[in-house]
């Protein structure tokens, strides 16, 4: 593929570019949950439960990252021990919830890693993860984001949230660093 649609600050113009290029150095991904991982639905059950659902293809891609030695950060203003505790299983150890300000944990955790914003790819949806995506080098959405998102990002997603956009961008640095499929291949031998 010859390059990516993106849109510029006016939205209404659309323009052609290798967007490919961004995917190449990154070294950390972070990701917000709701709007992301999860499609932004909450089922509201009985007892005050509140219920997402997480793609699998999105987990495999996680998991796969962090083998490969991948930063994995995810960074959520809500509260789910349900959505940790899938996460944690999946190998992520840098899961952040009930945040009320990530741009301040972003520059928190990139001075702590010694990360450059080079290095970063960060994936939101909504107004909460503004502030921190124009932190990073390279911030990406679902194609269900919000107008305000879209208008600020590199990449937008061909998937929404919680449909594998966070497998869409984790899969293309992986394949361009020559990383995605020698997983796969090490187990059929």
């Amino acid at each position: 593929m010859n390059g990516e649609t993106i849109r510029n600050k006016f939205s209404t113009k659309i323009e052609y570019m290798n967007v490919l290029e961004l995917f190449k150095p990154i070294t950390t991904f972070v990701f917000d949950v709701d709007g992301v991982l999860t499609d932004g639905t909450l089922l509201v059950l009985p007892n005050n439960v509140m219920a997402r659902t997480m793609n699998i293809k999105d987990g495999y891609a996680l998991q796969l990252a962090i083998k490969k030695q991948y930063n994995v950060v995810v960074i959520s203003g809500g509260n789910s021990p349900e959505v940790k505790e899938r996460l944690t299983k999946l190998g992520v150890t840098d899961v952040y919830m009930q945040v009320q300000d990530k741009a301040a944990l972003l520059t928190t955790i990139m001075q702590e890693k010694q990360l450059s914003k080079e290095q970063i790819l960060f994936m939101g949806d909504d107004m909460p993860d503004l502030a921190a995506m124009k932190l990073v080098g390279f911030a990406c959405c679902p194609k269900d984001a919000a107008i305000d998102i879209k208008e600020i990002v590199q990449y937008i997603s061909p998937l929404n949230g919680g449909e594998g956009c966070a497998r869409d961008v984790i899969e293309k640095v992986m394949k361009l660093n020559n990383n995605w499929h020698d997983d796969f291949m090490l187990r059929a031998m």
